[in-house]
């Protein structure tokens, strides 16, 4: 009765706001947060309301256009206005900034292994407690709570800081929250007055923080989720499945829905988060890159960092395109993703005798079979988008009982095959596009199919065209693991350098965002499509939103072991012990060459080695804003990130040369220049008495000089500074020219600590 209710109230609530849906606009109002007027007003609402009441110009109650009221994340709220009204509202001295609301999208068991985690005693997992007692708020699609990944079996009491709620809502009550799931709230508003209400999608959504989606319950089991046995998708990848942190608690913010997620949405629940008690934000959401200052999630986090919570985020999936990167503000984790080396074969025998290298997870993988010889087919020519297999777009005389060839692109992966399937098809390969090349994101497919690299597609079409009537049959090769490189830099991941801030280099790290499998809740099929009836607890899914909740998870464990850590330090243990080589100790790849810094960051995680890094590289909330400051940012753009009135002109008159105490290293030579000096600071939180001596592997064409050579530690959180100059040797470099390296500070005793720093060199003409 009670989700009826909620389902009737939100119908209601869409309803009237659709009556001025057509000049209304959602508005993110940002106020000061000691704002001349608020003295006035018994609470924070009631100011709120107050720039509504004199500011309408009919007699509406001014409650109705508000959607959220904003303290924690920012001072200032979102409400429904029409262009009149923010031009009216812009006139307030205690009004800073206006922004429209944006729509954001979600960045769609082996792993733990991969990264060198082990449940025994003595190891780093065992000794971080498998992140007990850290609660990690997860901003995603909501859960799916009767998961196993999220059975608090063996799980501590909730902590006692915890000041979250189990908000209930269609098919969602306070008892599906427990000691592993401890919190879930939903966040609909900015999505309902910007949908449609003729949306079919509209009433399968669960108006509550039940997941109908799949998304938040994968990435929010990637993190934290339970140690369940025998996990595995109809077979393949079979093993135990655990997040990174099976000992942390989850709180899930349910604020994206079918068309997107709103940032008056995320910022709601970043507030709500602040107040309620998380230690990490995991978010696998974003845009395409704006200013800091008119970045909600960017704004929103920097209020988080200065109440000690880190916030982690994916780097979106633009890749391989330059300067992709989102999530970019140098107080957020970004995320890039990286493959493992766990391959699910399914190759494709033509009927030349010739072989392609395909994976799949269709079922029948497991069995390790061949399938049936079958005629091939690739249509091609007129405007249906026969070639990309559109739904309407196969002609079922001519595609009935054979193996259809389907390009990537436009719509999605398991989507083609539904329609091959509907169409008669008996079965299908999936051939990358120059887009994509050769990476092999698989799917669980609704019939025998395979993914073969944009290489093997050329192949196979030149096989087509060379014979009057070409054949072939896929053979399934199960699961197989380690005999393939990892990591390697994922195609789709989001590459820098940083669109707004190239001083900062972006992505910090990379890790697994392919093929990773994780939970799925019981409404929709492991293909996601509405027509797949199958039901699986786990299955498969890539992206720079499965790599984001690794890192939670790590941060998590760092977060267990290191409770008093701020999250600058935490970032900085999980960036300077990053591996920069694969499994068999070569160089990560990026394709068929060796990744770049804009690819990796400080490279691929390795949570082991960043439970105890030796030092840190820790940053003060006020440094960051000198750092704004150096960007050339105004005050009134500073201000509406940090809450904070400062003269830039003071504040670089006071720090000199002031270089942001940032774990990676990114020097722009700009016309004219060719030296540059950088200052970093250095934590000890390894042991007293210890030296370190730097090593530097100086970047082309830059001679790199560091004072002082060693550094002297006598006791544990004693900081030590040094200075790198960089001199360029060429007089004028091209355009966009660029060289990476890297300065390593290494334990002189036994070489047990190595702290290592990415250096990216960028050479700019132009003014």
């Amino acid at each position: 009765m009670e989700a009826k209710t909620q389902l009737c109230f939100s119908t209601l609530f869409l309803c009237l706001v659709c009556l001025n849906a057509s000049t209304l606009q959602t508005y993110i109002v940002q106020l000061h947060p000691h704002g001349i007027s608020s003295s006035l007003f018994t609470s924070k609402l009631l100011w709120h309301l107050s720039f509504l009441e004199q500011t309408l110009s009919t007699e509406e109650d001014p409650s109705l256009r508000l959607l959220y009221s904003y303290h924690s994340a920012m001072e200032g709220f979102a409400a429904q206005l029409s262009e009149s009204e923010v031009e009216s509202l812009k006139k307030w001295p205690d009004v800073i900034a206006i922004r429209p609301d944006r729509r954001l999208q979600i960045h769609t068991t082996y792993s733990y292994k991969f990264l060198g985690l082990n449940p025994s005693r003595g190891g780093s997992w065992y000794n971080s407690g498998f992140g007990r007692g850290s609660i990690i708020g997860v901003l995603d699609t909501g859960v799916w709570p009767e998961s196993p990944s999220f059975d608090d079996l063996g799980m501590p009491p909730v902590p006692k800081k915890w000041r979250g709620i189990c908000q209930e809502g269609q098919s969602f009550s306070s008892s599906n929250c427990n000691r592993k799931l401890i919190g879930a709230r939903f966040f609909t508003k900015g999505h309902l007055v910007a949908s449609k209400p003729s949306s079919p999608n509209i009433v399968q959504e669960y108006v509550s923080p039940r997941d109908s989606h799949g998304h938040g319950t994968h990435t929010s089991s990637t993190a934290g989720g339970a140690a369940v046995g025998m996990a595995s998708v109809f077979g393949n990848g079979a093993g135990v499945a655990r997040g990174m942190a099976p000992g942390a608690h989850i709180a899930m913010y349910k604020v994206c829905w079918s068309n997107g997620c709103y940032s008056s949405d995320i910022l709601a629940a970043m507030d709500a988060a602040i107040g309620d008690g998380v230690d990490i934000f995991s978010l696998s959401l974003g845009g395409f890159p704006v200013p800091i200052y008119e970045d909600s999630i960017a704004i929103g986090s920097f209020r988080a960092m200065e109440h000690g919570i880190s916030v982690i985020c994916a780097a979106g999936n633009n890749g391989p395109i330059q300067s992709s990167v989102a999530n970019e503000a140098p107080w957020i984790a970004t995320i890039g993703a990286s493959t493992l080396d766990r391959k699910f074969p399914a190759i494709v025998r033509m009927g030349n005798g010739e072989a392609l290298y395909g994976e799949s997870m269709y079922p029948g993988n497991r069995f390790m079979t061949a399938g049936r010889e079958l005629e091939l087919v690739y249509l091609t020519g007129g405007d249906s988008g026969s070639e990309f297999c559109f739904q309407g777009s196969l002609p079922r005389a001519k595609v009935r009982g054979k193996m259809v060839i389907c390009d990537r692109g436009v719509n999605g992966r398991a989507e083609k095959g539904q329609v091959v399937k509907e169409a008669g098809g008996a079965a299908m390969i999936l051939t990358n596009t120059a887009i994509n090349l050769e990476e092999d994101s698989v799917d669980v497919h609704v019939l025998p199919a395979t993914l073969v690299g944009f290489d093997e597609s050329v192949r196979l079409k030149a096989y087509i065209n060379s014979t009057r009537k070409p054949t072939a049959r896929i053979e399934f090769g199960g699961t197989v693991i380690g005999k393939s490189r990892g990591p390697a830099v994922a195609q789709f991941s989001g590459r820098g350098p940083s669109f707004t801030n190239p001083s900062i280099l972006k992505p910090d790290v990379i890790a697994p965002g392919v093929n990773i499998i994780a939970a799925w809740p019981q409404n929709l099929g492991p293909t996601a499509l509405p027509e797949d009836p199958r039901r699986v607890n786990f299955t498969v899914m890539s992206g720079t939103s499965m790599a984001c909740p690794h890192v939670s998870g790590i941060a998590a464990l760092i977060h267990s072991a290191h409770p008093k850590w701020t999250p600058a330090a935490i970032k900085s243990a999980i960036m300077t012990t990053a591996d920069i080589t694969d499994h068999s100790g070569k160089p990560i790849m990026d394709g068929d060459k060796p990744a770049g810094v804009f690819a990796t960051g400080a490279g691929h995680v390795n949570p082991g080695k960043a439970i105890d890094p030796g030092l840190i590289y820790d940053i003060r909330p006020d440094e960051y804003i000198t750092h704004l400051c150096t960007l050339g940012y105004t005050k009134s753009e500073i201000f509406s990130v940090t809450h904070m009135n400062v003269s830039c002109h003071e504040l670089l008159q006071m720090n000199r040369g002031f270089s942001l105490n940032y774990p990676s290293i990114s020097v722009i030579f700009k016309r004219g220049m060719t030296s540059k000096m950088i200052k970093r600071r250095l934590t000890n939180v390894g042991t007293p008495n210890s030296i370190y001596s730097v090593e530097v592997r100086a970047p082309e064409g830059v001679k790199v000089r560091v004072k002082p050579q060693k550094l002297v530690f006598k006791q544990i959180n004693q900081s030590l500074s040094y200075r790198v100059w960089f001199i360029s040797k060429k007089r004028k470099g091209t355009e966009g020219e660029f060289a990476q390296g890297d300065l390593t500070w290494v334990q002189s005793s036994n070489g047990f600590y190595r702290v290592r720093s990415p250096i990216s060199v960028t050479w700019k003409n132009k003014q």
